[in-house]
């Protein structure tokens, strides 16, 4: 059985101490596969770092995270700009508006957003969507942005059916991590309806632990919990769920295509 995690921050201090015995126990699970995506300046050195020591396995992606966006917001974009003309990278990520934490630089993190888009596009690469209680918001704003050629990931998806059949509408993946093994989450009626072929699994790690390791750290094994979970939320298989998930995982980010 083949499983991959589509979002995981693995080059994180908090994976410091035990990484490679965190990979092997993810490898143990089925896991194949991990996607990186980026924060800002500060984390691409040792994002870079796990790809070169996890060649095939460790996919990095290249963005400014929206708590990421302040006032030099144009400084660190041109970082990343400057990253895209580099080298190849499997998205543009992660990027997005987050209403939680600071609502200071939401003009600059729209701003962050939609050219971080553009050049999603002009390279015909995913983007990897960071919407905390901007859901809405980010949908109308894809809406606008989509020629055809706008496509990825809305991580840490936890909305309505509504919510998930407009992303799915707009060529869109839902990115469910532990939250669905949340008993309040919601996710239990939105997957049961919409089924999973539009689902990619994902674990954030090291957040958002999944039931029963929530409020620890996470980490990639995990994918086979928040598995299981949608399995017996759709009525499917675990077979079936890895079967589907890794398929939509491949189709988002092309990984063949990818220059190595």
């Amino acid at each position: 059985m083949k499983l991959i995690d589509t979002h995981a921050h693995l080059y994180l201090d908090q994976f410091a101490e035990d990484r490679l015995a965190m990979l092997e126990r993810a490898r143990e699970k089925g896991i194949q596969k991990f996607y990186l995506p980026n924060i800002d300046q500060t984390s691409i050195e040792s994002m870079l770092a796990l790809e070169k020591a996890f060649p095939g396995e460790c996919f990095p992606m290249m963005g400014l995270h929206p708590c990421s966006v302040k006032e030099d917001y144009e400084e660190e974009l041109g970082i990343v700009r400057d990253w895209l003309d580099k080298r190849s990278f499997c998205a543009v990520g992660e990027i997005g508006i987050d209403l939680y934490w600071d609502k200071s630089f939401i003009e600059q993190q729209q701003k962050a957003f939609i050219q971080q888009a553009e050049w999603a596009k002009d390279l015909d690469i995913p983007i990897v969507i960071h919407a905390r209680e901007s859901t809405d918001m980010l949908i109308q704003m894809v809406k606008e942005l989509q020629d055809g050629r706008l496509k990825g990931i809305f991580h840490c998806f936890g909305g309505s059916v509504e919510q998930a059949k407009e992303i799915i509408d707009l060529g869109f993946y839902l990115g469910i991590g532990g939250v669905v093994t949340f008993k309040k989450s919601g996710l239990d009626q939105t997957l049961s309806i919409i089924g999973i072929d539009h689902v990619v699994l994902e674990t954030d790690a090291p957040y958002l632990a999944p039931v029963p390791n929530r409020g620890k750290r996470n980490e990639s094994a995990y994918i086979f919990d928040i598995a299981q979970k949608v399995a017996n939320i759709t009525g499917k298989s675990l077979e079936e769920v890895a079967e589907q998930t890794t398929r939509n995982a491949e189709t988002v980010f092309q990984v063949s295509l990818i220059a190595k």
